[in-house]
């Protein structure tokens, strides 16, 4: 049963429609990610869904016993009550409940057992109580000291008045209200901004499990992959729902926008044909019926947009200049802030090349240390040695100081780009979010986020050759993470990095330091052996606890042999399919190519027939490939359900 129904939602600011004839569904099934560039109306559908916002036109229809709880992206700020009281305001809705549950009880103590009264009272006051104990509001105490914790709060944190947090922590807050409330949907609107690395996976495992249904709005790749089953796509105010996961429907997609650009291409030449047929013969009387004729023709022709976000932008670094190969050194490195020492004795080097990440609980130190390595905090003790001819590069997120805001944000991105480089600058900052007019802004208008953005690409065009990155995809979208992923893994140079996006940490770190409790632990390989190193460890030593004759409950569900054998054997058949797909498809979009090169051969567009017949080729080559598109659609559906 759908919780929350929309039929062709409408919604236009000034002539430009944002969203065009929605349709979709949100049941306690719903595992969806909505997706969209930048601009392509997601918030504004969530908020729309939540109530905040109305429709020009269309329906919404809402189950009356459903709840639906809407978290945005920032601006919630709470005061006056210590966090857990202010945790437990989630359970504010059962109050009524609550009250007549009382007032019949009251009732009750009044009333004579035999009273033909007591019967309609007594089944009331049960369904009073199934609602209540639904609710979890018995059990909301240790609810609330879950979650919080999950989120990282700590539980001397409990008793601190909200005022005392920031506004990342204000959110964490909201989120927990939220999760407590335990509503049939849940809209979240990139929930994941505020989270270190470990809530991030806190609150990924809570949604597995989580009895509702959500619609997710994120720029983390890894985490919509680990909770979604289906993304609804926002593009030129339609949406579309892809079945699987986040990773399923880029490739689709990268498909189908392939197609798209290829008809928009084409498109573009046949404008470009008719238009000049008439600009050439607007003026000639005896073509004057054939110049309307192309008019028409014009006028009739469906405009394939192409929007800034899917333009694939790809740069790279200056390149940095040669460095020793030892890059840093550092010896009996110690830090401490009163009497919390949050870095103990720590020795570290550095060879030309490597990609370090610096893993850790939020207040690990993680920032602190990147500050040391950076020079920007000099009040520790120990030693730091850069090599031979190493230049540093740092980024952190107050770092919008050093933009000059009397320049636009084009002005400011040349003033420190290399003569080279400088016609590549709108791309690089297209990649950057900065699209159409953005980049004729005054840097002082721009955003704390834009900011960031800004000095992130400032210092990515000078020729550092140790880059010194904290959290540098805070603030890009999914496509601008993958522009800066694919330029990090191609620069040669030197990085140490700090970052919760999981996705952009296993595929570029090549090896990982953890801080925990002021200590620290070198891990000489990529993210996902740290990852298998932990587990291990925690499963040593959960062995070895079991083995001291004490109890430890683990308990996993375990498929019987013979069909975890067959289910395996049937995903692979699944898996094979799919790659015999991906293959005939590559091999149909080098056959759509060759025919559309016969399209541009004179001896082809100057033959109608000809030129008809290699048309129908390409249509009909792209209805077998949109045909194979659906079947992989199927396949990854078929994989889904076999869990």
């Amino acid at each position: 049963m759908a919780h929350v129904q929309l039929t062709d939602i409408t919604l236009n600011f000034g002539e430009r429609r944002i969203l065009d004839g929605i349709n979709l569904n949100l049941s306690d099934k719903s595992r969806t990610a909505l997706s969209g560039g930048n601009g392509s109306g997601k918030s504004t559908l969530m908020k729309i869904i939540a109530g905040i916002s109305a429709a020009d036109s269309g329906d919404i229809i809402k189950d009356k016993k459903s709840r639906v709880a809407y978290l945005p992206q920032s601006g919630i700020v709470m005061s006056g009550r210590p966090l857990i009281e202010e945790a437990e305001t989630a359970f504010e809705y059962i109050s009524p409940v609550i009250s007549e549950k009382e007032d019949i009880e009251h009732r009750l103590s009044g009333v004579n057992a035999d009273s033909p009264e007591t019967a309609g009272l007594l089944e009331r006051l049960h369904e009073l109580q199934e609602s209540i104990e639904r609710s979890g509001y018995y059990s909301r105490k240790e609810s609330a000291s879950a979650i919080l914790t999950g989120l990282g709060f700590s539980v001397s944190d409990f008793g601190r008045n909200t005022d005392e947090f920031s506004g990342g922590w204000q959110m964490r807050i909201a989120l927990a209200r939220l999760l407590l409330s335990t509503p049939d949907v849940i809209l979240l609107d990139e929930p994941t901004n505020y989270l270190d690395l470990e809530a991030r996976n806190w609150l990924e495992s809570y949604l597995n499990s989580f009895q509702g249904g959500f619609l997710i709005v994120s720029h983390d790749r890894f985490f919509l992959d680990a909770t979604v089953n289906e993304v609804a796509e926002l593009f030129t105010g339609k949406l579309k729902i892809y079945k699987g996961n986040y990773s399923s429907y880029e490739k689709k997609r990268e498909i189908e926008i392939e197609l798209l650009i290829k008809q928009f291409n084409r498109q573009q030449e046949e404008i470009a044909k008719l238009e000049e047929f008439i600009n050439r013969f607007r003026y000639n009387a005896s073509k004057a019926n054939m110049v309307q004729s192309r008019i028409k023709q014009l006028d009739k022709i469906e405009r394939i947009q192409i929007p800034e976000s899917m333009k694939k932008i790809h740069f790279k670094f200056p390149q940095p200049p040669h460095s020793g190969r030892q890059v840093l050194r550092i010896e009996g490195l110690n830090k401490a802030y009163g009497d919390l020492k949050v870095i103990n004795n720590l020795e570290l080097q550095l060879e030309a090349g490597e990609k370090l990440v610096i893993a850790g609980r939020n207040g690990a130190g993680k920032s602190t240390l990147m500050r040391i390595i950076a020079g920007v905090d000099s009040d520790y003790s120990g030693v730091i040695n850069y090599g031979s001819g190493v230049a540093p590069g740092y980024f952190s997120q107050d770092i919008e100081s050093a933009i000059d805001t009397s320049r636009t944000v084009l002005e400011e991105a040349e003033a420190d780009a290399p003569t080279h480089l400088i016609p590549e600058i709108r791309g690089m900052l297209g990649a950057f979010l900065f699209r159409g007019d953005d980049i004729y802004k005054s840097a002082s208008v721009l955003s704390g986020g834009e900011k960031n953005r800004l000095s992130l690409l400032k210092l990515l065009l000078h020729p550092a050759n140790l880059l010194i990155l904290d959290e540098p995809t805070n603030h890009l979208d999914l496509q601008s993470k993958q522009v800066l992923l694919d330029a990090l893994n191609s620069y040669t140079g030197t990085l140490v990095f700090v970052s919760h996006d999981r996705y952009f940490i296993e595929n570029l770190a090549t090896k990982v330091l953890e801080l925990e409790d002021g200590q620290h632990r070198m891990f000489p390989g990529d993210y996902k052996y740290y990852l298998w190193r932990k587990e291990n460890e925690l499963e040593e030593a959960a062995a070895q606890y079991e083995e001291s004759g004490q109890s430890a409950q683990i308990s996993e569900a375990k498929l019987d042999h013979q069909e975890e054998k067959r289910l395996k054997n049937l995903r692979r058949k699944y898996e094979r399919e799919e790659e015999q797909l991906m293959l005939e498809m590559e091999e149909i979009e080098a056959q759509i190519a060759g025919l559309n090169g016969q399209l541009q051969k004179e001896e082809v567009y100057s033959d109608p027939q000809k030129a008809k017949s290699v048309q129908d080729s390409i249509e009909q080559k792209e209805e077998e490939l949109a045909s194979k598109l659906e079947r992989w659609d199927e396949l990854e559906q078929l994989k889904l359900e076999l869990g």
